[in-house]
């Protein structure tokens, strides 16, 4: 069984950057393809980022794109989004997600495991 931990948010003001952090327990960690989502109130959760098991492949949603960084360090069983120029409407709870398929995902329905998120307020 898988267990996902987060770390990392906090309140920013807009323009500011923040580093998110996902630690990873459970078997073969390195065969998982990993990414965040992230859920503001009163709206459905919403895919961020996620990278494939090999690190090789990664997916942004548009509207992070050029501003988000997805990556991930196997020997600590980690992946981090680096979120720089953060907008007030980044603003929500970011949720980590792990599924066995390998190649990443773009939506909710891959995903297997999931963390309890980190609150990530970005003030004007």
């Amino acid at each position: 069984q898988v267990q996902l931990a987060e770390s990392g948010g906090r309140l920013v003001q807009a323009g500011g950057s923040l580093r998110l952090s996902c630690t990873a327990s459970g078997p073969t960690f390195s065969r998982y393809s990993m990414g965040w989502f992230r859920q503001a109130p009163g709206k459905d959760r919403e895919f961020v980022s996620s990278i494939s098991w090999s690190g090789a492949s990664t997916y942004y949603t548009d509207s992070v794109k050029g501003r988000f960084t997805i990556s991930r360090e196997g020997v600590k069983n980690t992946v981090y989004l680096q979120m720089n120029n953060l907008k007030t409407e980044d603003t929500a709870v970011y949720v980590c997600a792990a599924t066995e398929k390998p190649l990443g995902f773009v939506a909710t329905t891959p995903v297997e495991y999931w963390g309890q998120g980190t609150q990530v307020t970005v003030s004007s």
